[in-house]
């Protein structure tokens, strides 16, 4: 008997659909930070669990453009830092509920967890979980520079010897310098923005110190290594990296407090592979597979116990940046409310135009 041609067509496509069906079943594809996916990882969760991983690096902005732009499809697993959830998710819906009950939530630091979770959950659903953390702080060349404060990268002995990100955490920075507690305003947008006008008119006025924005790590990396800056704010494992063949570069938690941050582990909103999102989770936050992603990231994550297998000298150099006082002086992002971004990002226009 002939086969109509339409029947054909439609069971070639039914057996299509079938097939990429179960190969997205053995894919994760996986949004994340530079070094959170290091390759003897990905090997070793394929081979236990036969799901290849599709690692895509990107960072908080990027995660969100591009979650965005697809309604949150295109990915299995995102990891947004856990200041960038509740925001996005109220105005663009790029994020789903996770299912508590698929976490081992005996893996985890329990105050990270819950704090992670309280930062996340909205509209009593939790979308976040915590995986690596560090801070933001500044990064001091100890024989050519006296900074012990943001406000220091604008200080005169400093000029045309420093930089820093012309991004968000600036401007928190600068307002923590300044004596105010910029978290404290979220909920009033017209006190936030005009205290984040008035960080930008004292960036506008600093850029004559500022020998160039950073936008990548190798570029910063190498302005400290050659001498041609001697300060400049950054993220703690960059000092510390620098600390080992310098150590007159050293990472300092600011006076006015280093800033925290959490990435996190998120589902995005049309992932197609959620089994292997959460197989991802319990895996990677074993404490002995932990400690390998934090070594290749060079930060510490949430992971109960991995700390114990850190590597020595990471850890003398994380107490000697943070003893007990500036440990409690962390300033920890919180949530971002939705359309602060929005503001922020004008302030930044304005200074980067600013001659």
């Amino acid at each position: 008997m002939k086969i109509p041609m339409s029947k054909m067509v439609l069971a070639t496509l039914m057996l299509a659909a079938g097939v990429a069906q179960a190969q997205d079943n053995k894919t994760l594809r996986l949004l994340t930070w530079g070094g959170y996916a290091p390759k003897d990882v990905v090997e070793q969760f394929t081979k236990e669990t036969g799901i290849k991983v599709e690692v895509t690096n990107s960072n908080n902005e990027e995660m969100i453009s591009k979650l965005r732009a697809t309604a949150g499809a295109g990915f299995d697993l995102a990891q947004p830092s856990q200041d960038r959830i509740t925001g996005p998710q109220a105005e663009f819906k790029i994020y789903k509920p996770l299912d508590l009950s698929k976490i081992k939530t005996d893996l985890f630091i329990p105050s990270m967890l819950d704090a992670t979770k309280k930062n996340t959950t909205a509209g009593g659903a939790v979308y976040g979980l915590p995986h690596i953390w560090g801070t933001d702080g500044l990064v001091v060349n100890t024989k050519t520079s006296k900074a012990t404060d943001y406000a220091d990268l604008c200080a005169a002995e400093n000029a045309g010897k420093v930089s820093m990100r012309l991004k968000r955490p600036t401007l928190i920075a600068m307002a923590f310098a300044s004596g105010k507690d910029p978290f404290a305003l979220y909920n009033n947008p017209k006190a936030y923005g005009a205290l984040m006008d008035d960080m930008g008119k004292k960036l506008i006025e600093c850029k004559k110190n500022v020998k160039f924005f950073w936008d990548g790590k190798d570029q910063l990396l190498a302005g400290i290594r050659s001498g041609e800056l001697t300060t400049a704010m950054m993220w703690d494992t960059g000092g510390w990296e620098l600390n080992k063949t310098n150590p007159d570069v050293k990472f300092i938690a600011p006076k006015s407090g280093a800033l925290g941050w959490v990435d996190t582990f998120a589902i995005p909103a049309k992932g197609r592979n959620d089994a292997a999102a959460y197989a991802w989770i319990n895996f990677v936050m074993k404490p002995e597979i932990a400690a390998k992603v934090a070594s290749s990231a060079g930060n510490f994550t949430a992971s109960k116990g991995a700390d114990q297998m850190m590597d020595p000298v990471l850890k003398k150099q994380f107490a000697d940046s943070f003893p007990e006082a500036a440990l409690k002086n962390i300033k920890w992002y919180p949530a971002v409310p939705a359309g602060l971004e929005d503001l922020e990002g004008r302030v930044l226009d304005r200074i980067k135009a600013a001659k």
